[in-house]
């Protein structure tokens, strides 16, 4: 009897360690993103400003209210007109400067729950082929992630890689290359 207790307190002490134990950490040292429904007072809200923001300048341009008949994506005076956000070379972290965008692309999805969006990602020419593809994949699934994580939902949201099958710019310099890294966002009707 004693032995058969003292078999169950060495396994209760070893789920005991196993359960407190530190979780190991990613090859590269980032941490893991844990993805979470958010409510809708969880839900960050586009910043609003008074002054009139630079016009090339996404990261401080309020939403405009929708006029009755008017198309807030069409409108190239709302910030839901912009459809891309760029990465970093070999990266698919989202920028800083892309939040404000993404955010009212989260909203106008989370106030427009039959609203569909194909979010393609894309790469510059180098690298192989299947690199390109993969790294374009991510790039769409991180653009993804986010949106969801701001209030849009996952069922809204598609995302595909076209790798460097669709560049925007043809040149061999790092100003072209830029424009080709990137996640398009299409909203239904437009793909």
């Amino acid at each position: 009897m004693k032995a058969l207790h003292g078999i169950a307190l060495a396994g209760l002490c070893a789920a005991l360690v196993y359960g407190c134990g530190s979780k190991p950490t990613l090859e590269d040292g980032k941490a893991g993103v844990e993805e979470r429904t958010p409510t809708a007072a969880s839900r960050p809200t586009p910043p609003v400003t008074t002054t009139q923001p630079d016009a090339g300048d996404v990261s401080s341009r309020p939403v405009p209210p929708a006029t009755a008949g008017a198309n807030p994506l069409k409108d190239p005076n709302n910030i839901l007109s912009k459809r891309s956000v760029f990465f970093e070379y070999d990266s698919d972290a989202i920028k800083e400067e892309f939040r404000p965008l993404l955010q009212a692309h989260a909203k106008y999805l989370s106030d427009n729950r039959g609203a569909k969006m194909l979010i393609q990602g894309n790469a510059d020419e180098r690298g192989s082929r299947e690199y390109n593809i993969a790294l374009g994949q991510r790039r769409a699934d991180a653009t993804k992630r986010m949106l969801v994580l701001l209030g849009a939902q996952e069922s809204q949201i598609e995302s595909a890689s076209l790798g460097e099958e669709k560049p925007r710019c043809e040149e061999k310099t790092d100003a072209c290359y830029a424009q080709n890294r990137r996640g398009d966002l299409l909203y239904g009707g437009e793909y």
